[in-house]
């Protein structure tokens, strides 16, 4: 199955709908036993340029308790991802940018063209990177790789993304869909059984890996930090 992100005048900027969106497909794809492989991409000219600054998510002027729920959408959405029982696959090109990055990491399998833009730019922004991607990202690519990349904000290509573990592969424009079409055709192959339960496995070590996770709070962070407001631009640039 694929499913797109589909605002490509946006570059797939993430907004409230998004992520709902996001959260209600993958958890419904939860009762599709027929569903082996769900493949996650971007319509246009990128997989997802982060949060939609001009309609952002996770702002809500309603009740304290409807406030927090909002702030949480991102955290539900790629949680939402990670847990589908069914082998996900992030296909990516273009911006892989904040959120962006971290819908594709929250995929079991991640394949990028070579010119493929990642960045986690938060701290620059003034916030701090939420939606459970710090651990998450710790687990997958080590701690010291996952600081730099947070702690940074600079910008990778896809080709540094494979070196440093963000993606699997990393190809020619060209030849990604070719690629995906692969990986995906020889997950579908093999015997069904196995592969349910070797992503069993590989979820259980992961909750294991992030015992001590305080993501439930994100959501409480992000809006602690929204009420500062911050801005990049508000530091002086000393280099």
């Amino acid at each position: 199955l694929r499913v797109w992100l589909n605002r490509p005048e946006r570059r797939n900027a993430l907004n409230r709908l998004a992520l709902e969106e996001i959260e209600d497909c993958f958890t419904g794809l939860q009762r599709d036993f027929s569903v082996r492989v769900v493949i996650l991409g971007g319509r246009g000219k990128s997989f997802c340029a982060g949060a939609d600054r001009k309609d952002p998510p996770g702002i809500s002027t309603g009740s304290d308790r409807e406030r927090r729920h909002s702030s949480q959408l991102g955290l539900r959405a790629s949680r939402a991802i990670a847990a589908l029982e069914a082998v996900t696959l992030a296909r990516v090109h273009g911006h892989a940018v904040g959120g962006g990055f971290v819908l594709a990491v929250a995929c079991d399998l991640r394949l990028a063209c070579e010119d493929a833009l990642f960045s986690i730019p938060e701290v620059d922004l003034g916030v701090p990177l939420t939606w459970g991607a710090t651990p998450r990202l710790i687990h997958e690519i080590g701690a010291a790789r996952a600081r730099e990349l947070i702690l940074m904000c600079d910008a990778i290509d896809g080709r540094r993304a494979a070196e440093l573990g963000v993606v699997h592969r990393a190809v020619p424009g060209d030849q990604l869909d070719a690629v995906v079409d692969d990986w995906a055709g020889r997950i579908v192959a093999k015997p069904e059984i196995a592969v349910h339960m070797t992503k069993t496995q590989f979820r259980a070590y992961a909750d294991k890996a992030e015992l001590g996770n305080v993501t439930e709070t994100d959501g409480d962070v992000l809006l602690a930090a929204s009420r500062v407001g911050v801005a990049r631009d508000s530091f002086p640039r000393g280099d």
